[in-house]
């Protein structure tokens, strides 16, 4: 649209092309579109808003009793608020210090807060989603390790997660091993054996799983470190406030993903992935680091550190491809720990465990679902075992019919069921009730 008839000429001229067909040509011709864009014509302001106002009144709000990952928490007012400021809302990667140190600054207060969040010595700010930041994690073992390329990774690690590693393993020459589950958790005997059959660089598993089990993993370090491998913790974020940290673990690296922090399901995203490790492994983690200094007056003051490991200094040789800051993100991230802090999100734990736990008993007093590993300890979600004469996908149809997301399906006969903070007692109540009647 900007381009006028003589830009285009003059471009065309530089690209040594006769027509914006020869620029295209090597474009196979079942791939071209040959007809003109189907788009509705010029609207005016309000009739733009009038559209789309009517797509959202098409739309029926579900109340959310699904995890397997993502999951629904409470945004409050003043994260929204601040997060809107313009200030906030057009900053980008600060590559100049010394008109960005408000942008430093809470980066910095970021990576502060993942770090004791998670026990580990350093984060980074930040990571495009859980699943990459992950995958990142498995690279990083690897690059430590310099001359092994196998990866161990648990079967109850989130399944998405575990195809994205899949695919960064397949073209960066490592090869990535499952360790079997036994159980609804990680068989350990498994892991002994796999890891001393030698050249491990790295393990990862899930805290808590896909199954939303919590796992025991003491030890584990331990195994790892004698085998020369480092351990790597994916990890929802909001429940590392009450449970037993990576960094308490002996673990190396901890990733995952922070949407639950309070950030909205909102479609898939944008969400936040966080890697925070050892200081021992900080020249192998990909993404920013802001460090705190002082400037020649001796005010404390904030800079981009170690930039020799990024992308847009050393190109193809960076530690990671990463570049780009989820800044905005992490900006929430901070703005949303601060105003919580560690009772808040304890709280937030507690109500979502107790929540879980209700609906979880009451589902298996219908008689019609039972939990698929109940000797195995949970904190927000569990797998149930939906019982014959019923299917998962059958619980889910009738319940979106009555404003409800039912949970996540696994299987015909499995469905995982998540409640957090946002569900009520009667919420839960209407939902075992629905589940009664089918």
């Amino acid at each position: 649209m900007p381009h006028t008839a003589a830009d285009i000429e003059r471009m065309l001229a530089a690209c040594g092309a006769s027509s914006l067909d020869d620029l295209y040509s090597d474009v196979p011709e079942e791939l071209r579109l040959n007809r003109p864009y189907d788009l509705p014509e010029a609207c005016s302001e309000k009739e733009v808003r009038d559209f789309f106002a009517a797509m959202r009144d098409k739309m029926t709000p579900l109340t959310c009793f699904a995890g397997g990952g993502f999951y629904d928490h409470y945004t409050p007012a003043a994260v929204s608020s601040i997060l809107s400021r313009s200030e906030f809302l057009t900053a980008y990667t600060p590559y100049q210090p010394e008109i960005s140190q408000g942008t430093l600054q809470y980066i910095f207060e970021y990576q502060t807060i993942m770090s004791r969040l998670t026990g580990m010595d350093v984060s980074n700010a930040s990571m495009y989603d859980g699943a990459t930041a992950t995958a990142e994690a498995m690279m990083m073992t690897v690059a430590a390790a310099r001359k092994r390329n196998r990866v161990l990774i648990s079967e109850t690690v989130n399944s998405a997660v575990a195809q994205v590693c899949a695919t960064y393993a397949r073209y960066h020459g490592i090869v990535l091993e499952v360790i079997p589950q036994d159980g609804g958790v990680t068989s350990r005997s498994e892991f002994e054996m796999m890891i001393k059959a030698g050249d491990v660089a790295g393990v990862i598993v899930s805290q808590p799983n896909m199954f939303g089990i919590v796992e025991d993993y003491a030890g584990w370090a331990d195994i790892c470190h004698a085998n020369k491998a480092l351990l790597a913790m994916n990890c929802q974020a909001s429940p590392l406030a009450v449970l037993r940290t990576p960094g308490e673990w002996g673990a190396d690296i901890a990733c995952g993903d922070a949407q639950s922090l309070g950030m909205p399901l909102n479609f898939g995203g944008p969400y936040l992935g966080y890697i925070c490790t050892t200081k021992a492994l900080i020249r192998k983690m990909p993404g920013r680091i802001v460090g705190a200094t002082k400037d020649a007056k001796g005010n404390r003051v904030f800079v981009l550190t170690l930039q020799a490991r990024e992308q847009h200094i050393r190109r193809e040789k960076a530690t990671s491809n990463i570049c780009s800051n989820q800044g905005l993100m992490a900006l929430h991230t901070a703005v949303y720990c601060s105003l919580m802090g560690p009772e808040g999100l304890r709280q937030v734990n507690e109500i979502s465990a107790a929540n879980a736990h209700y609906l979880v008993e009451q589902l298996c007093a219908t008689g019609k679902m039972e939990q698929a590993y109940p000797d195995k300890p949970y904190l927000n979600e569990a797998l149930m075992r939906v019982k014959p004469g019923l299917t998962a996908s059958a619980i889910i149809e009738a319940a979106e019919k009555a404003g409800i997301l039912a949970g996540v399906v696994y299987a015909d006969d499995l469905l995982l069921v998540c409640a957090t903070e946002m569900q009520t007692r009667d919420d839960i109540d209407r939902y075992v009730q629905l589940v009664k009647s089918l």
